[in-house]
């Protein structure tokens, strides 16, 4: 089976292809954080944050940039930003950054607690289980790193994430596996969203937006004139005065699957020659949010699988839409991240089309 790869006999060090590399910043505001380098021999090679719920940081392919990154950057986790938008002085954007467990949305307040923007998960540190390495040698190609984060406080709720990050040498993907689990003994409110950030230069004027469904633009929203009838919101523009501050545009997607029951999304630059297609089941996953922030110096699209929209805990539960995870109960949610430069596959996921609400 060997024989088919060019490498073989050739290489005595496995990292020479690729895998994981674990490492400790020391320096700035992330000093002390655990981070896990992974490189798929591919261009594609990104920065796991093991200490912010092992979401993803930079992610490069080649020599371009995929993710946008927040001045901040990597921060050490703030375990207390129940309140308001504290969530954001520490949100480093990156290519991914987990919103949840139990909480979706701004910031808000019922007889139910106090929530602050976008919940506690991302600034939960991640306890290690295992890190599969690559044996090209043997034939085995895979590898993967898996942790779990614990949200949880005495008298409840305790909901854990188990994260498994995986791929294998030779292909540009990356497989996120989730599994969250009520270790509780009274039932449990549950919202999961997956915030990915798009930059520079994958994010560039002229780059196309790419997914499927009725959409709406978010209620209540500074969304200006971006979505709305004959607008072409699916281009990326040029940074906008309008985006200064806190200007920005959101949607509200109901994305329409392939008959396995798979959705598709994200962006297409023809100038780069490759896409970043998302892969998830609408099962798992029914709703998708567009975020257009398009700032000077802060210029960034985030395109957003989720089990709800941002929404919030109260909306949710008006809307009787609020997931409850009995005890011991668990959800699994699968999300790919692909680069596609294959012109063929490129085609196929830009025939996607945009319909309105």
């Amino acid at each position: 089976m060997l024989a088919q790869y060019p490498w073989k006999d050739k290489v005595s060090n496995p990292a020479q292809l690729g895998g994981i590399e674990t490492a400790v910043l020391d320096n700035g505001a992330g000093r002390g954080v655990r981070i896990a380098w992974i490189n798929t021999g591919t261009g594609l090679r990104y920065k796991v944050v093991l200490d912010r719920a092992m979401d993803i940081a930079e992610a490069f392919y080649n020599q371009h940039s995929l993710a946008w990154l927040s001045h901040s950057g990597v921060t050490a986790p703030q375990p207390f930003t129940e309140r308001g938008i504290n969530w954001l002085r520490t949100f480093g954007g990156g290519l991914l950054t987990t919103c949840g467990l139990s909480h979706v949305g701004g910031p808000e307040q019922d007889q139910y607690g106090e929530r602050g923007l976008h919940g506690y998960i991302s600034n939960i540190p991640a306890e290690i289980e295992s890190i599969v390495q690559p044996d090209p040698a043997s034939g085995q190609l895979a590898f993967s790193i898996t942790g779990r984060m614990h949200e949880t406080t005495v008298f409840g709720p305790s909901l854990v994430l188990k994260r498994t990050i995986s791929g294998t040498l030779g292909q540009p993907v990356i497989r996120i596996h989730d599994e969250v689990t009520n270790r509780a003994n009274t039932p449990a409110p549950h919202m999961l969203l997956y915030h990915v950030n798009f930059g520079w230069p994958l994010a560039d004027e002229g780059a196309k937006l790419i997914w499927q469904g009725e959409w709406q633009a978010r209620p209540g929203g500074i969304n200006g004139d971006m979505f709305r009838e004959g607008n072409d919101f699916r281009t990326c523009p040029a940074p906008l005065d309008a985006h200064s501050g806190t200007g920005e545009a959101v949607a509200f997607i109901d994305p329409t699957p392939d008959d396995s029951g798979q959705c598709s999304a994200g962006l297409y630059n023809e100038k780069l020659g490759f896409a970043v297609a998302l892969r998830f089941q609408k099962e798992q996953l029914p709703w998708l949010t567009n975020w257009q922030h398009w700032g000077r110096g802060e210029y960034v699209t985030g395109v957003e699988p989720g089990t709800h929209p941002p929404i919030g805990q109260a909306k949710a539960r008006e809307e009787q839409s609020l997931i409850f995870l009995e005890p011991g109960e668990r959800r699994s949610y699968d999300l790919d991240i692909d680069v596609l430069q294959n012109q063929a596959q490129i085609n196929q996921f830009t025939k996607q089309q945009s319909v309105n609400l």
